[in-house]
């Protein structure tokens, strides 16, 4: 929407005058030509609509200037005595007077018109653009879409929408660049919320539309805000009957072992040999330790998810990590090159070993039978290590990496057990002692886990 005004602009105002200015003269020059042939009243008509133009062009001020300076010549040049301002002629005088009234008459009549006609397209405008905004969807874009509609409409350089914190005003969202401070127009949004733009100043009449705006990017602002509510409740949610599901098999999976080991060594009318107690007494260690590990992750989880993580950074030697981490495994379809000569990183030892073992165990998890999980330690990068867990399972394409991340999630459903939160939480675990975990495909098919972690300095 072009920026409007209800009244004419500076230029049409000049450009007004100057044709009453020039054009008035030329006329006058043609018609003393020809003033034996025309009588007053055909030159005054003849004048009229040369006022009537002119407030076309420029308006009430210059049709003002244009009436004096018709009737001004028609006295000097076709009112008797000619070349002079005396009107002998009562006639005359009253011709003249009725010119200058009706001229006045018709230029504001004109004047009017033209600035209805203005406000009316003005309107039907604002309207339309009001009406293209309240149809967006309600996206982060939808309030862009408002500042932006803002900072064309007005020809501004940045507009932005405040949102009062405590004491200070914080930027919600922003067009153009960055504020200097001297905002030249703001406007209430609502509660807390300001609208600010920097550029030229705005007319008086700019105000109304701008306060609609205004609102405008508040309602965008106030439904992005419970949108983004909505999306948080909808991930509880998610989360909820996930664990729910998780609590419902996997946990009761282990739990069912432990059960009927137990029962069966409680049988008193069976003689169990010393190999058969002992494979029941391994069943129930087996689903012990596979129930402590599940419990262990969703605990580990909710305190991820609620911040509630405690780091503490210390330089430490990854192969010795590795080592506890894998300490059970060593030999066990794990091989481990990580050399004891890398620079000491800067990490939480308690968490990288549970990030090792997980992403070792989803390693091991999808890896064919026969085939070992590799895990080597390198330095490829000025300030950082590198450990790669290496597998030749069947990989996991491009498209779905970072969904594999997400908690309870289990991609196809290959699984042989566990809740879905090992990746989860070896990727908020290394996030917050300030490393990454980057997956790529492995040379010759699989999965490599790529754990960047910072060097101690």
């Amino acid at each position: 929407m072009p920026r409007l005004a209800t009244g004419l602009s500076p230029v049409r105002r000049s450009a007004g005058l100057a044709a009453g200015v020039v054009g008035l003269p030329i006329v006058t020059t043609v018609l003393v030509e020809l003033r034996s042939q025309l009588s007053l009243e055909s030159v005054l008509l003849l004048y009229l609509l040369a006022v009537v133009l002119v407030a076309v062009i420029g308006g009430i001020l210059p049709a003002i200037v244009a009436a004096v300076l018709s009737v001004l010549l028609a006295n000097y040049f076709f009112t008797p005595p000619f070349h002079t301002l005396f009107v002998e002629q009562r006639d005359s005088v009253v011709a003249l007077i009725v010119f200058v009234l009706v001229a006045l008459t018709v230029s504001v009549t004109v004047d009017l018109a033209a600035r209805r006609r203005v406000a009316a397209v003005r309107s039907r405008m604002e309207a339309q653009m009001l009406s293209d905004l309240a149809a967006q969807p309600v996206t982060e874009r939808s309030l862009k879409g408002v500042l932006e509609q803002v900072r064309d409409t007005f020809a501004m350089t940045s507009v932005a929408l405040l949102v009062r914190r405590g004491e200070h005003d914080e930027i919600g969202a922003i067009v153009g660049p960055p504020l200097h401070g001297h905002p030249t127009i703001t406007a209430a949004a609502g509660p807390g919320l300001r609208l600010v733009a920097e550029g030229p100043e705005l007319f008086a009449e700019d105000r109304g539309l701008l306060n609609r705006l205004a609102i405008a990017a508040a309602r965008a602002w106030d439904t992005q805000q419970l949108a983004g509510e909505a999306r948080g409740l909808a991930e509880i949610d998610r989360l909820r009957t996930a664990l729910l599901a998780a609590v419902g098999h996997d946990l009761r999976t282990p739990l069912a072992g432990i059960k009927a080991a137990a029962s069966t060594l409680r049988q008193k009318d069976v003689a169990w040999t010393e190999a058969e107690r002992a494979e029941l007494y391994e069943t129930i260690e087996e689903s012990a330790d596979r129930l402590d590990d599940l419990i262990s992750n969703l605990l580990a989880m909710s305190r991820l998810q609620a911040g509630a993580v405690s780091v503490h950074l210390v330089a430490t030697a990854l192969d010795e990590v590795v080592a506890r981490a894998l300490i059970h495994l060593h030999g066990d379809g794990v091989q481990v090159d990580v050399p004891d000569d890398l620079p000491l990183a800067l990490i939480d030892p308690g968490l990288l070993e549970r990030v090792i073992a997980n992403l070792v165990d989803n390693a091991r998890r999808y890896s064919p039978r026969g085939t070992a999980v590799h895990v080597h330690g390198s330095v490829e990068a000025p300030g950082s290590v590198l450990l790669r867990i290496v597998d030749s399972g069947p990989g996991v394409a491009a498209k779905d990496r970072d969904r594999m991340f997400a908690p309870f999630q289990r991609l196809d459903d290959r699984s042989a057990g566990g809740v879905g939160l090992g990746l989860a939480l070896a990727r908020g675990f290394t996030e917050a002692m300030g490393g990454s975990i980057t997956p790529s495909d492995t040379p010759g098919g699989g999965l490599t886990m790529a754990l960047s972690l910072p060097v101690a300095t």
